[in-house]
């Protein structure tokens, strides 16, 4: 088949979740299918990257997005357009002219949109379109403003997850298919959103063979590891839980610990952590995040926002790493509770697991182990491309 995929980043490097499901989609399934890539980019140095890309799309077009989100242009559109700022900060006009032309110089089957902010470039047209709904966005948004102090924007924020909210439920309902990461996030938009038939779960994944080359060297301070990209609100209040409120409870019990905080774009407030406590460590992003999960104990992730499957616990699993999360960290994934990660939705249940797993090696090989052979089975990359594809030649045009 013919696709035509749109994304707002370009899939690659992998620095985030998105980045990472893009590219393996698009390296899985190009045997396949002929794929034409149309991204969006922040700076013209990211296209030193295409040659990557064009090992397995038939073509790739980058469009320029302006660097800050925060430029006059975008906070003036959603100041006085329908639209929320998340689709702002993403509308470049040049796009959705150059998809009009695509799609009128060429047969496509389908269009793969990634994120409901990039259905506005998709002009009105017979090709029938898949959208794929990393998570559900007003919801983080939502959270965010219920705990900001930020108290004379408050109206404004609301202003606009209600413009988010508007949005997301539109595209759902105007899709051909609408894709999600988890059954929850399947069952939330159906109990929000009846009226949406066409779903489909096809979950995030790992590369197993990429992950099975980590090899383990634990240093001999028990370390604790963060993994999460700081742009996304949920990994930005779930970095300052764990610094502020579990790990003083894991210091005062191991005084010999060490947190290892890891991801793309650490703002200046997760950069100062290691400043004022030397028992933690920042590190922005990493050339190979393996490294990371080789010198770590146990993941932790204290995530209470946000829907989506986490990259961190099916990546934990993939190297053998024992991860404690929250039951919005592991939603979806269909483990079973402290057989391949372990349940923990405060903070000193969090400080409790970790100690427990530090402390008894024996039941951390068995968590490794179980969560290993678990994601292997279910997740590996080649087994959800396969599902995608799938769906691609059910709702594809029949050319």
């Amino acid at each position: 088949m013919k696709i035509l995929m749109l994304t707002p980043y370009l899939p690659y490097p992998l620095l985030s979740g998105g980045q990472i499901r893009s590219y393996n989609l698009i390296k899985n399934l190009s045997s396949k299918h002929d794929i034409t890539l149309f991204s969006l980019i922040k700076d013209e140095s990211e296209t030193r990257y295409l040659p990557e890309l064009a090992k397995f799309c038939t073509s790739v077009q980058v469009f320029k997005r302006t660097f800050s989100p925060w430029a006059p242009r975008n906070i003036f559109r959603a100041g006085f357009t329908s639209y929320p700022f998340l689709v702002t900060r993403n509308l470049v006009d040049q796009t959705k002219s150059a998809v009009a032309a695509e799609i009128a110089a060429h047969h496509y089957d389908l269009i793969h949109a990634e994120t409901f902010y990039m259905m506005p470039n998709i002009p009105q047209t017979d090709i029938p379109v898949i959208l794929v709904e990393q998570t559900i966005e007003y919801l983080g948004y939502q959270s965010y403003a219920q705990k900001s102090r930020l108290w004379p924007i408050k109206p404004l924020l609301y202003l606009d997850i209600l413009k988010i909210r508007y949005w997301e439920r539109h595209y759902w309902q105007s899709c051909s298919h609408l894709i999600t990461m988890s059954e929850d996030d399947k069952k939330y938009i159906r109990s929000i959103a009846p009226e949406v038939r066409h779903i489909d779960v096809v979950a995030n994944g790992v590369d197993i063979d990429w992950f099975n080359q980590t090899r383990k060297q634990l240093p001999s301070e028990p370390t604790v590891l963060f993994v999460g990209t700081f742009k996304w609100l949920p990994n930005s209040e779930a970095v300052e839980f764990l610094v502020e409120q579990v790990w003083p409870l894991i210091k005062a019990r191991l005084a010999a610990a060490r947190l290892l905080i890891v991801g793309n774009g650490p703002t200046a407030k997760v950069l100062a952590y290691e400043k004022t406590d030397p028992s933690i460590t920042v590190r922005g992003g990493i050339p190979d995040i393996r490294d990371a999960y080789a010198k770590a104990h146990v993941l932790l992730a204290p995530v209470f926002s946000g829907k989506g499957t986490r990259y961190k616990i099916l990546e934990a699993m993939a190297t053998g790493t024992p991860a404690v999360g929250t039951d919005i960290a592991l939603e979806g994934l269909g483990i079973t509770p402290g057989k391949e990660a372990i349940v923990a939705n405060s903070a000193s249940q969090m400080a409790d697991a970790v100690v427990r797993l530090i402390s008894d090696s024996r039941l951390r090989d068995d968590l490794a182990k179980n969560g290993k052979q678990f994601v292997t089975k279910n997740y590996d990359w080649k087994i959800i491309s396969a599902k995608l594809g799938r769906i691609y030649r059910n709702v594809g045009r029949k050319s």
